[in-house]
Formats: C-alpha cells, structure tokens, sequence
C-alpha cells in the first residue's frame, strides 16, 4: 500500500477524532509532511515505539495506540490463558496525551480479555518496571518518550523480568503487531464496563509502598544521613518529583531545594526547550538556585525519571557538569570501593556497561576484580544479562550503566533507574563531603588511578524519509570504506555490529562478534580509543560516539578534538 492509500484511507474514515481530524486537514497543505505522517507505520527500537504526536500510520496518536498494543494483546494470548491472568501493569509520564494514551492501551488490552492494571495518574518508569515484578504481571507498558522534545511520545513494553523486551521477544511482538492491517478498525469496550468485569483495575498504593522500601536497600552508608549536604532538585516538569523528593527524605538529606519553576509535570516543558538532563542549559535554573543556597550538588531527572545527570562544584567553584560517562565511573568506584572496604564485595560480582560507554568502567571494574559486560546500546541489554546471570547463578550484579545518563544499582528494577541513582549520587556526595572533597575531586582521584579519558557525542538531526535514506548511506559509506587513519591517528580494529564481525585492519583477519546483530560501526586505535556510529533507535538522527585516553588530560583533550573534527568532516561530505 502506498503512502497516498494509507492517507485515503484515514481520510475517509467517518470515526476520526475530531482533533486528529483538524490536524490531518492542516497536513494535506503541505505534501512532504502528509507523506512522512503516512509513508511507513512507526517501529520498535532500541527504545520501543516513539514518534511525533498526531494523524497518520507514522505519529502517535490513539489509533497506532491501540494497533501496538492490539499486537501485544495477541502475542500474550498466544502465550496461553495464564499469560492474560497475571496481565499487564501500565504507567505514563508526563508528556501530552500521556493519560490518554495509557487508558487506551489499558482498554485494548482489557478489551482482549488481559487483566490490566492501570497507574491512576503518573509514574516513573522505573517504578513501572519494578511494579511488573512486584504484581507477577506478565508484562508491562509505559507510555514516554523519555528526554524526547514536547511534540513526541511514546509506547514502551516489558516483559515478566521487568525488563524491556530484548530482540527475539520484541520481533515476535513486532510481527503481530505487524499483522493488524487497519488500525482504524479495531475495536473496544467501554472502560466503566471493564473495570465492573474486574479486568481493568486500578494499581494499589501498595505497590508505591513497596517501591519506597525497596530504594532503602541499596544504601551503603548510612552514617551519612545527618549530612549538611545541600542539594538542588529538578524534576524538569516530569514524573520525579514525588519519589526523588520521598527518598531523600528517607535517607536523611534535610536540605533539599526543589527548583520550583520546573516541579509541577507540565508536557509543554516551558522551562527547558528540551527537558534533558545530558543538556547543559537544562541546569539552567538548578545553577541559579544552587548559587542563591550555596548547594554542593544539582540534580536533573528526565520527564520519565529513568536518567539523571548531576552537576558539581568544581575547583574553582564554578558549576562543573558530569558526563554519563563521568557520573557513571563516580559511582562506579564509590560502589566497589565501599563494598571491597565493608567486606561485601561478593567473589562473582558483575557491572555490566554498553559498547559505547567510556572504557574507564572497564579499568575500575578490573581493579576490583570484577567481572565486565559489554551489551549493546539500550538498557534492555543490561536488563537481559542480568537476568540470565539470575538463572544461572554465574554472577551476581552489582551496577549497570549507559553513557546516556542511564544507571541501575539495585536490580528490583530491570531498567535504568534516575530515582536509585539520584539517592546513591547524594550518599555518594555525602561520603565525599564527610570526608574533605567534592565530587569534582573524587572524579580527578579517578583520573589520577586509571588514567584520563574523555568522551563526547555528536549528532545529526535528519528527519523525514529523506533524512532516513541519508542515514543509511552515511551508514554505507563507512561500512563499505572503514578508515585507516583518523585525525592523524592509526585505525586498527573496524567492527561491524551489523554483520556481526570484527576485522584487524593491519592483518586483516575477522573474527565473530558474540553480541546480537545492531547497525552500529566501531573504529579502535591503537591504545584502545574509539569512534563510533549508530543510528537512533528513537528519534530521527545519527549519533557520533567519542572516547579518547591518555596519561594527561590536555593530551587526551587534544586527541579527542582531533578525532572528532575528522569524523564530522567526512561525514557531512557524504551526500
């Protein structure tokens, strides 16, 4: 079916929602947006299903709700009538239609004949995937689309583990969603007569309860919680507030600010132009309160309360704002160095990081002795090998993070977890201030035990058809012609994540690479530094991973600047 016989047939439908309906009239105005609204039907990736709000197979809006989850209703009735016993748990954020398009999946569902428990207003993500477990669901769904800016949301899907679903399970998803040919034609029951059928409830406070508690045992000191610490917070209009503001509380941090402007949810995020923690400008206000309170650290969760990204006084006493990568090997050190000291570092003990996070996790955690995963990009990854450690009893996990501001300590949860995190950076920060340092120092400790490395992301943002089919050739090119030197820098090791295979440049032998197949190109040098491409699996851009190591920090800056310099020169001269 074209593009033209998929917008005929949304416009000729009699039953579109009336504000869809004035949406799909203004697209027809211009040819090229109606064509990207209709051209393809949005997909799963790395982060599940995510789009643009509005009419048409390729936006969000009710109707590709209900087709999503109309495919997972049939692929857990597959799985048999005990499958739609335990049912489905389902959160949502903040963003616009958020509540609008959980109740349409949880009548989907209900409508299939799935038990359906329903948050009665917003969660964290984390919290939905901890609730999942916690109600022996068989899956879960939580409508977000995370740091995304406003005009985006999205439909994510879990399963038993509370862990996203990994690659085989989302195929088999995809292909039944795949499977339902007119989203516009898919019916179901009223939701005041599914909840009297008990087949729609709502989710108990309990469950918030248990959430709570089981924060409380991921501490590691708890003489820190009389600490003068004083922390600034930012929920950035997102889900946040309430457990990151309860758990502090709970580990004893008293001087706690939230940034007001930014504390209520609010879909618009009229603060921020994108509700970000990995952005700079997202600290905007956080800095102003923190000068005005004299604060030691700021804190900024994303709308759906899954990243965190801290900033911290530097030296100078400036605002000094941690990297992913920076906050992830903080914690990293102050969780292995604790547990080592305390005796509880366990003999098999696991941290598990993906292929584009910084290789100073690898030092740390081969300081310690402890063992090393290296997943693809997407927690869903971390959430798997944990998970399979669990049923083997191989190792036992100790922490899980992403460059992408994503971190998990506590494995109640399967997904990354800002809440966990923001409780453990303040402990963290409250060890460090008990004991004559910043973080900021704490992070240079780091440096001077393992040596300097540095990262950075850059992205091109190409939306639309054009945008996609511009990706893929930039993908091709260097696919097709791996680079042998970059910015004056010798390239020995091209990994292709896609075929599966890693080459020595300089022998040229290929060896297999023992991960799941993923379109993401890796180029090593000779000390180990690395550049990488991978299209995102979530918005329409192309992102350029860099991380770079020496022995002095101005090398390793230099390094970096060069590397990165040729990258994008190249890749902007691919048509």
């Amino acid at each position: 079916m074209t593009w033209q016989q998929t917008y005929d047939r949304w416009n000729q439908f009699e039953g579109l929602e009336p504000h869809l309906r004035a949406e799909l009239e203004e697209l027809a105005k211009n040819e090229t947006t109606l064509e990207d609204a209709f051209y393809k039907t949005l997909e799963f990736g790395t982060g599940g299903m995510r789009g643009e709000i509005g009419p048409g197979a390729n936006r969000m809006n009710v109707y590709t709700i209900r087709k999503a989850s109309q495919g997972f209703a049939d692929f857990i009735s597959a799985s048999g009538e005990e499958a739609k016993r335990h049912g489905v748990v389902i959160a949502h954020d903040s963003r616009h239609f958020s509540p609008e398009f959980a109740l349409e999946a949880a009548r989907t569902l209900a409508s299939n004949g799935i038990k359906t428990y329903l948050f009665p207003s917003l969660r964290a993500t984390p919290e939905l995937s901890f609730a999942v477990r916690h109600l022996n669901a068989f899956g879960g769904i939580v409508i977000t689309a995370s740091h995304n800016p406003p005009e985006y949301n999205g439909f994510k899907v879990y399963g038993a583990d509370g862990g996203q679903l990994p690659p085989a399970e989302a195929d088999e998803l995809v292909s039944y969603v795949n499977a339902i040919e007119d989203e516009l034609k898919i019916e179901i029951e009223d939701e005041a007569a599914l909840r009297q059928t008990g087949l729609l409830v709502t989710v108990d406070p309990s469950v918030d309860e248990a959430y709570m508690e089981a924060l409380q045992s991921i501490r590691i000191h708890r003489d820190v919680q009389d600490s003068p610490l004083k922390i600034v917070y930012s929920p950035l209009h997102g889900t946040g507030r309430r457990p990151v503001m309860e758990g502090l509380k709970a580990y004893g941090f008293e001087h706690v600010t939230i940034v007001d402007e930014q504390a209520e949810p609010d879909g618009a995020f009229p603060t921020v132009s994108y509700p970000n923690p990995e952005e700079k400008a997202a600290f905007k206000l956080a800095m102003e309160y923190g000068d005005r309170v004299g604060a030691d650290l700021l804190i900024a969760t994303d709308p759906d309360a899954d990243r965190v990204g801290l900033t911290v006084r530097g030296r100078d006493g400036e605002w000094f704002v941690l990297t992913g990568n920076q906050t992830g090997a903080l914690l990293m050190e102050y969780i292995l160095s604790q547990k080592s000291e305390t005796g509880t570092l366990p003999s098999n003990g696991f941290v598990a990081k993906t292929i584009v996070t910084s290789e100073l996790g690898a030092a740390i955690a081969k300081a310690y002795g402890v063992h090393l995963e290296n997943t693809l990009t997407g927690f869903k990854f971390i959430g798997e090998k944990i998970k399979q450690y669990e049923e083997s009893g191989e190792y036992e996990f100790l922490f899980g993070y992403e460059e992408s501001y994503g971190y998990l300590i506590g494995d109640f949860c399967r997904d990354k977890d800002a809440v966990q995190a923001c409780l453990l950076a303040a402990e963290m920060a409250a060890y460090h201030k008990q004991h004559g340092r910043t973080l900021y120092d704490a992070l240079q400790s780091i440096y001077e035990k393992y040596g300097f490395y540095e990262e950075s992301l850059q992205s091109m943002t190409l939306k639309g058809k054009a945008g996609l089919e511009q990706i893929g050739r930039m993908m091709e090119a260097f696919r097709a012609n791996p680079p042998k030197e970059v910015g004056g820098y010798e390239v020995v090791r091209f990994e292709d994540y896609k075929k599966q295979v890693a080459t020595d440049l300089q022998s040229g032998k290929s060896e297999t690479i023992e991960l799941p197949s993923s379109n993401v190109l890796k180029f090593v040098f000779a000390d180990g530094s690395w550049f990488c491409l991978r299209p995102s699996g979530t918005e329409p851009k192309i992102k350029f991973y860099f991380s770079v190591h020496a022995d002095r920090a101005e090398k390793t800056t230099a390094k970096r600047e060069a590397i990165e310099a040729d990258v994008m020169t190249q890749a902007k001269a691919i048509d």
